[in-house]
């Protein structure tokens, strides 16, 4: 069990690791098909730490084992030192679609979480209310998700995250499904609202452009089953913005992550598609 490991960006103290984590699943025949062979990484207290791979390597599933929501085969999940696997409820995870419920305003979706755990109506909804602005969304309180722009309705999917009030902070993806330039406006307010609220951050990318952006250490994970490839430290200053995009140091940093990620992409392409369950739902 790790207490203390490496250096860290944030302090020396590990406030999630994960250590030789294995998961299979079942395909069309009924034969094992692993997909996470033994997985290790860590992210000290308020670390942002990014998770790049390709297509279909298993980030999901990693994310899923993490947030108690499937049992590994094999390995642990350890927050502060203490074992969470198989535990939901130990952190806060935004998957890749925002998620919202249709029929339930903007303040009634943010608050689902606290409502959820029992807490006090008035004590959420006061919360909810006093970070709208902070979030861009005040106004549109009583709003039905229909109503809102992508980059609108994951800000609202974050702030239900962040309302969960807990210390690590999964996000799988958020920004896939948006332009260009929403992506980027995102990055940065991300990047105040993270140094704002001081949480462990784990970030599942396919763009290493967006992982050396906003991330203090990332791992790339191999193609199928995913191991971790390698792991690229990034000591650019915080805090951070889009001018920082077109530095040597971060232009190098790409380049590594670029090199890992294609090298696995090659591979996974020279050896073609595994046949797998319909339910594994894995980028």
């Amino acid at each position: 069990m790790f207490g203390r490991i490496g250096s860290l960006a944030h302090g020396d103290v590990t406030k999630l690791s994960v250590e030789k984590l294995t998961r299979s699943f079942r395909d069309q025949h009924g034969r094992p098909l692993p997909i996470l062979e033994g997985i290790d990484l860590y992210a000290g207290e308020n670390e942002f730490v990014a998770i790049v791979g390709p297509s279909g390597c298993g980030k999901s599933t990693l994310f899923n084992i993490v947030a108690g929501l499937l049992l590994p085969d094999s390995g642990h999940v350890y927050m502060n030192g203490k074992d969470i696997k198989g535990t939901p409820g130990s952190v806060a995870y935004m998957m890749q679609k925002d998620l919202l419920l249709d029929w339930r305003t903007i303040l009634e979706n943010v608050t689902l979480g606290p409502e959820l755990s029992g807490e006090p109506r008035p004590s959420f909804r006061n919360r909810a209310r006093d970070l709208m602005r902070r979030f861009g969304l005040e106004g549109f309180e009583s709003f039905y998700p229909s109503a809102l722009s992508g980059g609108m309705r994951q800000r609202a999917a974050l702030l239900r995250t962040v309302l969960c009030d807990k210390r690590v902070l999964l996000l799988d993806e958020p920004f896939g499904a948006l332009d260009a330039l929403t992506r980027a406006a995102m990055h940065v307010w991300l990047l105040d609202i993270w140094q704002d609220f001081r949480r462990t951050v784990l970030f599942i990318t396919h763009d290493p452009e967006e992982a050396v952006f906003l991330s203090d250490r990332i791992y790339v994970l191999t193609s199928r089953p995913a191991r971790v490839k390698g792991i690229v430290a990034v000591s650019l200053p915080r805090p951070r913005g889009h001018e920082i995009i077109g530095t040597l140091e971060f232009a190098q940093l790409k380049r590594r992550v670029l090199d890992l990620v294609w090298e696995e992409e090659a591979r996974s392409l020279r050896s073609g598609p595994s046949e797998c369950s319909g339910d594994m739902g894995d980028d």
